[in-house]
């Protein structure tokens, strides 16, 4: 350190500057070649292993998440005797938070590691730069459809989870605590808006996003054999999962500003 003057965090700050711009360019290159992505041959794969073959623990999740909000909710409504009211409380969360929370993180484990250790896989192997002597552009070709699947799929895998949540919060207030339905559902219609949907659809297309970037940029940089591929996959996903709160968090923070303005107006369209 002495020899170099250059302290060790010094140097972990700008290898992670280095590292944030390495992102920055990798996402500038996946924009320009967007429209080289949406083929049919490369998509309908994609979609049946990242959308289909994810949908049972997508549906799974979802339930549960809303079997334990009802019991959670259930708690402490019943202390001020608004039982009836669960249907609002459990929609509201699943629909607004937990539903595009929990979905993306279930993604990101299931398929981000799974495309980044794809792509690292093909790194290792050279086939990313057969691609390149070849003349085919390795971002077109491989990574902006594995974006674009990204993109649109997790918020479609969020609409599942989110019908799951409703349903498993129906079933425990109304089998385990005995409201009655028409509460559950009219409480849950009249308190759910299209802007609650919207919010959580649109943090879902960001997360989304998220996951593609991520990981995508961890297998395409992969290095080191067999380790790095493991490695890939395991910084994919917490890369992407750290991605998903610090955009949860500035999402929430955007949309309860906007909250305010827009709800009254979503609330007189019912």
């Amino acid at each position: 350190m002495a020899q170099s003057g250059v302290s060790p965090y010094e140097n972990r700050f700008l290898a992670w500057i280095n590292h944030a711009g390495d992102v920055v360019f990798f996402a500038l290159e996946i924009s320009r070649n967007l429209g080289k992505g949406l083929r049919s041959k490369s998509m309908v794969p994609l979609v049946f292993q990242i959308g289909v073959r994810s949908l049972g623990v997508i549906l799974f999740t979802g339930a549960f998440i809303g079997m334990v909000l009802a019991i959670q909710a259930q708690m402490q409504l019943a202390a001020y005797g608004i039982s009836t009211r669960l249907g609002q409380m459990v929609n509201l969360s699943v629909v607004r938070e937990l539903g595009p929370v929990l979905a993306a993180v279930m993604l990101a484990g299931r398929v981000g590691g799974a495309i980044a250790a794809e792509l690292a896989t093909m790194r290792m192997s050279e086939q990313v730069d057969a691609l390149e002597c070849m003349g085919v552009d390795p971002i077109a070709h491989l990574v902006a459809p594995r974006f674009w699947a990204c993109l649109l799929l997790v918020p479609t895998m969020t609409v599942f989870a989110n019908f799951m949540g409703m349903l498993g919060g129906w079933f425990v207030a109304t089998e385990l605590y005995f409201v009655e339905p028409y509460h559950y559902w009219y409480h849950a219609r009249a308190n759910t808006t299209w802007w609650d949907h919207l919010m959580g659809l649109s943090k879902a297309f960001f997360f989304g996003g998220a996951i593609g970037l991520f990981a995508c940029h961890r297998g395409m940089t992969a290095f080191g054999g067999a380790q790095g591929v493991g490695r890939s996959a395991t910084s994919a996903f917490v890369a992407c999962f750290i991605a998903i709160m610090v955009l949860d968090f500035f999402l929430g923070l955007m949309f309860s500003r906007l909250t305010p303005f827009i709800a009254p107006v979503a609330r007189g369209g019912l």
